[in-house]
């Protein structure tokens, strides 16, 4: 089963310095139909103005990805961690039993466009923890390149779920195959672009939730991006 989840119909808030966009229920937008998907409790897409950000705050029990589409976001954490994430990188923090944590725009001129993630961990109280990579664009280019995993396999981010994170960029015209296990979910978000997928065309800011669907194949119509959840 694909379950298409439009860009329009997802929660959205302009608050001058943060214009955002909530996949599932996040905050201020409650809807009992969107509540997560699996493992996946949180999408959010963001874009931050110059200058601004996400003042010092805490997280308990959730598996947090981050990446960066364009601009920069600058991290502290109560761990000690201070970097800047720039495109091309990822980020996971596991909160655990708690961790606080800031992000910033750090530019006076530009805005920073990123997507964050939390999925539900494997258990509770884990030992709170931080990771930053980057990932070289080249090798995502007609294929899936693994970011995120459970078990850090091929150099990707360990990140504490039954889950692989996946990014793709596809030349318009050409064709990615999707093949999820027996027993697998997925969820395919669309960064950039534009893609058709059985008879469905996904924008920027779409999404599917895949069920019980071992095979698709991923036609670019544009130049496009892709964010891709292999889920228990």
């Amino acid at each position: 089963m694909l379950t298409i989840r439009k860009s329009a119909d997802r929660g959205h808030f302009d608050h001058g310095w943060l214009d955002t966009y909530h996949t599932f229920s996040f905050g201020d937008y409650y809807d009992p139909q969107q509540m997560g998907f699996r493992a996946l409790r949180v999408i959010n897409e963001d874009r931050v103005a110059p200058g601004a950000g996400f003042g010092m705050h805490g997280h308990r029990d959730m598996e947090i990805v981050t990446i960066v589409l364009s601009g920069a976001l600058e991290h502290k954490d109560s761990l000690r961690n201070g970097e800047v994430l720039r495109p091309g990188e990822f980020q996971r923090m596991t909160a655990g039993r708690g961790i606080r944590h800031s992000e910033f725009n750090p530019s006076a001129t530009e805005p920073v466009h990123l997507y964050q993630i939390w999925l539900l961990p494997r258990q509770a109280g884990l030992p709170p923890s931080y990771e930053q990579r980057p990932f070289d664009p080249a090798a995502r280019q007609g294929r899936w390149q693994l970011v995120a995993s459970g078990d850090g396999a091929a150099g990707s981010l360990t990140i504490q779920q039954d889950a692989r994170i996946f990014l793709a960029s596809l030349a318009a015209g050409k064709e990615l195959s999707l093949d999820l296990a027996p027993g697998r979910h997925g969820w395919l978000q669309v960064l950039r672009g534009e893609v058709a997928t059985e008879g469905a065309r996904l924008a920027a800011g779409d999404a599917a939730a895949i069920s019980e669907v071992p095979h698709l194949a991923i036609t670019a119509a544009t130049p496009a991006e892709l964010l891709l959840f292999d889920l228990s």
